[in-house]
C-alpha cells in the first residue's frame, strides 16, 4: 500500500501524497543543475583571468614598495596621459568607422536571398581564419607611400596621401580587423525585425527615409550598442596593428605597457598602466549600460 501524509486543514484532514511535498525540493534541485554545469567553466575563467588580474593589481601597489607611487608617476607624466587619451580617441574612431561600414552590410544580409546571404556571411567569417599579423602586414603594403592606394590616387591626378605611420592608417587597419565583431551583432538583431512594420508606416504615408529613421533604426539600436561595446573594448587592447601601422608617434597604451615591462623590466609601472586602462574601460562600460537602461526605462529601444 502506498503511504500518504496527512496535513490538518480547516475542513478536516485530507490525505496528501508524500511526492507533492517533495515536488518543490525537486524543482529546486533541477534548477541548480545548470549552475553546477557552469562551474567548470567558471573555475577555468577565474584561474585564467582572475588570478592574473589580481597579480597585476597587487604589483601596481607593491612594486617596488607598497604605496601609490606608480599611479602618481602615471598621471604626473604628460606622455602617459597623452597615450591614454590617444588610445580612447583611436578606439572611438574605430568604433564609428565600424558602425558606418557594418550597418548597410548587415542590412544587406537580411535583404538578400539565402544563397547570397551565405556568401556574405562567409566573407565576414573569412578574416577569422587569417592571422591578424598577416592582415596588418598586408595593410602596410597597401598604405605605404608607394603602395597601391597612393598609386591609384596619383593616377587620378591627385597628390599622394600620407597613410602609413599615421592615426588614419591605424584606424583603417583596426577597423578592418574588428568589422566582423560589429556585423554579427547587427545581423542577429536585424534578422528579427519585422519589415512589415516599415511597410505599414509607408502605407500610412511616411516617406522611406522617415519610416527607416522612426521604425527600423530604433529597432536595430540594440545591435548597434552591442557591436559598439565589443569593438570599443577590443580596440583598447590592440598592440600589433598600432605598432606596425602607427609607429612610435602613434603609440597606444597596450604598446606602452609592453615596452615598460619588456624593455624597462618595470612591472610596477606597467601594472599600474594596465590597471588604469582596466578601470577606465569598466567605468565607461558601466556608464554605457546605465544610459541604455535609462533609455529603455524611458520608453526607447
Amino acid at each position: 500500500m502506498s503511504q500518504t501524509s496527512h496535513t490538518p486543514t480547516a475542513g478536516g484532514d485530507h490525505p496528501r501524497p508524500s511526492g507533492a511535498v517533495q515536488g518543490p525540493q525537486r524543482r529546486l534541485r533541477l534548477a541548480a543543475y545548470p549552475s553546477l554545469l557552469a562551474m567548470p567553466a567558471l573555475l577555468l575563467l577565474i584561474a585564467a583571468m582572475g588570478y592574473p588580474l589580481l597579480t597585476v593589481t597587487l604589483r601596481s601597489f607593491s612594486d617596488p614598495a607598497w604605496g601609490l607611487q606608480n599611479y602618481v608617476w602615471f598621471f604626473s607624466t604628460p606622455v602617459n596621459v597623452t597615450v591614454l587619451w590617444r588610445t580612447f580617441s583611436i578606439a572611438a574612431w574605430v568604433t564609428i568607422v565600424c558602425v558606418i561600414a557594418a550597418y548597410p552590410y548587415a542590412y544587406l544580409m537580411t535583404a538578400v536571398g539565402p544563397r547570397l546571404r551565405l556568401v556574405l556571411i562567409l566573407c565576414v567569417l573569412v578574416p577569422f581564419w587569417v592571422s591578424g599579423v598577416v592582415r596588418t602586414l598586408a595593410w602596410v603594403i597597401l598604405l605605404q607611400d608607394s603602395g597601391i592606394i597612393n598609386s591609384v590616387i596619383r593616377l587620378l591626378g591627385f597628390d599622394g596621401v600620407k597613410l602609413i605611420r599615421t592615426q588614419t592608417g591605424v584606424v583603417i587597419g583596426m577597423a578592418q580587423v574588428l568589422l566582423p565583431f560589429m556585423i554579427l551583432p547587427l545581423y542577429s538583431v536585424m534578422r528579427g525585425i519585422d519589415l512589415r512594420l516599415v511597410q505599414a508606416a509607408r502605407s500610412l504615408g511616411a516617406r522611406p527615409a522617415r519610416a527607416f529613421l522612426q521604425i527600423y533604426l530604433p529597432l536595430s539600436l540594440p545591435g548597434v550598442f552591442a557591436g559598439a561595446i565589443i569593438v570599443f573594448i577590443l580596440s583598447l587592447g590592440f598592440y600589433v596593428t598600432p605598432a606596425l601601422l602607427g609607429g612610435t608617434s602613434n603609440m597606444m597604451l597596450a604598446e606602452m605597457i609592453a615596452q615598460t615591462v619588456q624593455s624597462l623590466l618595470n612591472w610596477g609601472l606597467g601594472s599600474a598602466a594596465a590597471f588604469v586602462l582596466l578601470v577606465v574601460t569598466m567605468a565607461l562600460y558601466a556608464i554605457q549600460l546605465r544610459l541604455v537602461g535609462a533609455r529603455r526605462a524611458g520608453g526607447g529601444i
